[in-house]
């Protein structure tokens, strides 16, 4: 720490040398440089947050995303420590100019991120390497400028009054992790849900701007030139309202970026408070889309054929009266089942309410899954499904069905654990069945299998199956770049029941509209062709995925 009566730089004005000339007392000073250390701490968290969300939405597996963005921006904030070094006698000026950039930057970088990904190829091509060069660079950037920070407010708080370095550091970082905490609480409570990220982002940029111009012009502003303070007052005036016109724009932006990605055709795109819910065509003879955080659950003529094969080979081997749906809020598995004859109870568990609510008002959804939810005979409980699990009442469902987000997605990683499927064991009749959508067999065998494995660990035998998809575009699984555009693509599942014997692949008398016995026969040894044994199981403690 420098010391404030240490020999100024040659040139230095007088004023640098020694105790700052405050226009409050200097006690209010200090109390208003630990308010700027509190906001623009929270501020910082936000960013880092929106930058883990927005790689984890855009590319998948967040673990990874979380990682990389974290360790990078933690390394860059030690590096503009080391820089600020050479700020210390400008301190004031520094930090002006530093939460300038940092809150034109931190703002706009949700945008320039959706952007670059809705216009430059979107799941595939130049999105696997442009985009993530492209958080690298927010994440240093913005990294190297929240570092800057505390290095000079240090300076800036010994200038007001001189105190031992032990207690300066103590009050800046109580302040700088209350911050912290207040922005990391804000922003999946308050700025996600009610602004989105893009708004939320700008909105946070336009406080740090703020909350740095208004120390630095205000507490500091004898310790700047003139030349400075008119600097400062005009580049941070251009700032605001560049994060203006830009939340002006956000929701134009937001639509035209979500047409590039989805198509013209989007009737709904709507944050439910669990994942981003977009509905494209489903009325006027157009085929329905429907999207989850971005991925592709179903669309276009597979909409049936998904459903199809997950259903009702299930249902094919046995007795079928009271059906429990993991997942499946969208009613499409629900509409299956219904058909079936002999069916007297489906209860599904579904975490997304959102959903749900759409799944029964929407036009083009409830359309599409026959109006599912209207039938007596379906019972819905909004609740996580390993938690509903554990409570759940033993040997009472004759089929369960996991239609559930991919296993490569983190946050589902635990809906495909063993401690899951030996739950979901608990509640299956003695000659109950699970089947379970497991991934891609063609483009993540590891996954698929590993699942099969992890099945097999809880106590069930399993006969494997694919159904390849008619409709080409948007790859269904968790990462953007699955593949090029317009490739091919297949559902893996796992039919299984408890017991060493693998129950039979068979639709019985029953014939799905989209699928026939030769062809789920054929697909099977298709799948069974891709296995990789000697796998372990995914457990909650570790994860395989």
């Amino acid at each position: 720490m420098i010391e404030p009566h240490a020999p100024a730089p040659p040139g230095a004005p007088p004023s640098w040398t020694g105790p700052a000339r405050l226009p409050v007392r200097p006690g209010t000073g200090r109390f208003l440089v630990l308010v700027c250390v509190f906001v623009c701490a929270a501020c910082g968290l936000v960013y880092e947050l929106e930058l883990v969300a927005f790689a984890s939405y855009l590319m998948g597996d967040s673990v990874t995303q979380a990682s990389v963005v974290l360790s990078v921006m933690v390394f860059a904030m030690g590096i503009g420590s080391l820089g600020a070094k050479r700020l210390r006698w400008h301190a004031a000026a520094g930090f002006g100019a530093i939460e300038t950039v940092l809150a034109l930057v931190g703002g706009c970088s949700a945008m320039a991120l959706y952007a670059v990904f809705a216009w430059t190829g979107g799941w595939g091509g130049v999105w696997s390497e442009g985009p993530r060069f492209l958080l690298v660079a927010f994440s240093l950037a913005i990294g190297l400028l929240i570092g800057a920070e505390v290095p000079l407010l240090m300076e800036l708080i010994q200038r007001i009054r001189h105190q031992d370095a032990g207690g300066a550091v103590a009050d800046l970082f109580a302040a700088d992790y209350v911050g912290a905490l207040v922005g990391g609480l804000a922003f999946p409570f308050l700025l996600l849900p009610f602004l989105g990220q893009l708004t939320g982002a700008l909105l946070t940029g336009t406080v740090n701007v703020v909350a740095g111009g208004a120390l630095v012009l205000g507490l500091f502003r004898r310790d700047l030139t003139c030349r400075a303070r008119w600097t400062l007052l005009a580049v941070g005036l251009v700032v605001l309202g560049v994060l203006a016109s830009a939340a002006a724009l956000a929701g134009d932006f937001e639509r035209a970026a979500r047409h590039a990605v989805y198509g013209n055709d989007v009737r709904v795109a709507e944050q439910t408070g669990v994942q981003e819910v977009v509905l494209a065509g489903g009325t006027d003879g157009r085929p329905l889309d429907l999207f989850l955080d971005g991925r592709l659950r179903v669309g276009g003529r597979d909409v049936r054929r998904y459903h199809e094969a997950l259903v009702h080979p299930a249902l094919s081997g046995g007795p079928h009266a009271r059906v429990l749906i993991l997942g499946g809020g969208d009613g499409l598995a629900a509409r299956e089942v219904l058909r079936r004859p002999g069916v007297r109870r489906v209860d599904i568990v579904e975490l997304d309410p959102g959903l749900v609510r759409l799944a029964r008002h929407d036009p083009g959804l409830s359309a599409a899954n026959g109006h599912a939810y209207g039938d007596p005979r379906v019972h819905t409980t909004t609740a996580d499904a390993l938690g509903w699990l554990r409570v759940a009442r033993r040997r009472s469902y004759d089929v369960v069905i996991a239609d559930l987000p991919d296993p490569g997605i983190t946050a589902s990683t635990k809906l495909y654990s063993q401690e899951f499927y030996g739950l979901a064991r608990r509640v299956l009749a003695p000659r109950g069945r699970l089947v379970v959508h497991a991934g891609s067999v063609t483009t993540r065998p590891l996954a698929f299998w590993t699942v099969a494995a992890t099945l097999r660990a809880a106590g069930f035998a399993d006969s494997p199956y694919r159904v390849l998809g008619h409709d080409s575009g948007f790859p269904a699984g968790p990462d953007r770049s699955a593949g090029p555009s317009g490739a091919p693509y297949d559902w893996g599942f796992l039919l299984a029941a408890p017991g060493r014997l693998p129950p039979p692949l068979r639709l019985g008398s029953w014939h799905p509209r989209t699928l026939s016995q030769r062809e789920l026969t054929a697909d099977a040894q298709a799948a069974a062709r891709t296995r990789i044994g000697g796998l372990p199981a995914s457990t909650l403690v570790h994860p395989r995925y």
